[in-house]
């Protein structure tokens, strides 16, 4: 008798796979995410302009920009741990109302302290890097389990569309603004993520209610968050590609580019081209994932980080630069491809009372390692030569991820048949 009404409920429970933009909650959780992404990516551009305009020299550029680094390294560990004693919006607020704090602090200290342009970077920072893993939590709470890929794809797609149109958007103000004008803005885009989003409620509603008790400090809370990442063998082998392609392809990449697009082909079209096909290709992969469910989505995730390794490789080679153009732009859909499976498993498979530290141990380590490539990439390239360095970096990005697959977990980045629910 009980069995009638059961179908009736699953049919009712079948249509909400409606688009998740429809959510309101998401759509304002969405819109300070993109409001943050925006600010992130403007700041070293109008920093950029100051150089232009002799307000900043190009040490004092590099000193406030490497300061804003050590603040996101700084906070983003703490913000994780924040972000599961407390809620996930409170963090989220602070850490954005820091940031929008720093603006006029940067535009006060323009031409005047160097010093206080410093402080103020690594605030700036802190604010972004405690962000990080709030944001990346409150997607969990925000949406269920069932739209979250969908989501994070949104997610991502704001971010890179961000990477795309933040540079455009302050050069064609900075025609009508100067550069304190334009800092301020900055601040307004840190105070809509601050105060845009609503509170998230669901999968992690109970977290508050068990804050009193244990009560434990900041490095017994990340400790904790460790040894919950490390239950997931396919988490630890896939960030330890991600590093791979990061601190490696990316790195090498990110300087020879420059080098190749200059001697090679005399030109900085080539540079500019494959920046922006890389970032065009990550936003046409986003999109593509937000409605592709893979059988095997660990595995195409995974393959899909590996096809970065197709850039370092069309600069090895002295073909047409329409090449490596299209190299970059497989390399930008190969990342979200693997981004946006890998922020869902790791909502899914993390117990949720600790989504954020593991999220906060992702960026860390992944943003972390990426200077040091950076500062190595150099010294390798005068030491053993650019094409030698590029064909390291770009069979490290190729047989790293391989390697990944092969962890028993890594198939489906967590238990067989936990990723069709997403």
């Amino acid at each position: 008798m009980a069995t009638t009404p059961t179908p009736t409920s699953a049919k009712t429970s079948a249509p909400p796979p409606r688009s998740v933009l429809r959510d309101p909650v998401f759509l304002r959780l969405w819109a300070g995410t993109t409001a943050s992404g925006l600010a992130t990516w403007a700041l070293p551009f109008v920093l950029g302009l100051a150089v232009l305009h002799r307000d900043l020299g190009a040490a004092g550029l590099g000193l406030v920009l490497a300061a804003r680094t050590a603040g996101f390294l700084a906070a983003v560990a703490v913000g994780g741990v924040l972000a599961d004693r407390h809620s996930r919006r409170a963090v989220v607020l602070w850490s954005a109302l820091a940031a929008a704090a720093a603006a006029p602090l940067l535009a006060a200290g323009l031409g005047r302290s160097l010093v206080l342009m410093t402080a103020a970077a690594a605030l700036a920072g802190a604010g972004q890097g405690a962000c990080r893993p709030a944001f990346q939590a409150l997607t969990a709470e925000t949406v269920e389990p069932g739209r979250r890929q969908q989501a994070n794809a949104a997610m991502t797609m704001a971010i890179r569309g961000s990477t795309l149109a933040g540079p455009a958007l302050t050069a064609l103000l900075a025609a009508f603004l100067d550069v304190p004008a334009l800092l301020l803005g900055i601040g307004l885009l840190w105070l809509v993520a601050a105060l845009v989003p609503g509170q998230g409620g669901g999968a992690t509603a109970t977290a508050p209610a068990a804050e009193p008790a244990p009560r434990a400090g900041f490095r017994t809370e990340f400790l904790e968050g460790i040894r919950e990442a490390r239950r997931h063998p396919w988490f630890l082998t896939g960030l330890a590609a991600l590093v791979a392609v990061i601190a490696l392809g990316y790195s090498a990449t990110s300087v020879a580019l420059p080098l190749i697009s200059r001697d090679r082909y005399g030109t900085e079209w080539v540079l500019a081209a494959a920046m922006t096909a890389y970032t065009v290709g990550a936003l046409g992969g986003a999109l593509a994932i937000a409605r592709w469910r893979p059988r095997s989505p660990g595995w195409a995730a995974l393959a899909g980080l590996a096809a970065y390794g197709l850039a370092p490789l069309s600069l090895m080679l002295p073909v047409h630069p329409v090449v490596v153009v299209a190299a970059y732009a497989v390399a930008g859909i190969g990342i979200e491809l693997f981004n946006v499976p890998w922020f869902t498993a790791t909502q899914r498979e993390v117990a949720p009372d600790k989504l954020a530290r593991v999220s906060s141990l992702d960026f860390l380590v992944s943003y972390g390692l990426a200077p040091v490539g950076l500062a190595l990439i150099a010294p390798a390239i005068d030491a053993f030569g650019v094409t030698a360095v590029l064909g390291a970096c770009a069979a490290a990005c190729f047989l790293v991820p391989a390697a990944a697959a092969l962890v028993p977990t890594a198939r489906h980045f967590g238990r067989p048949g936990t990723a069709t629910t997403d």
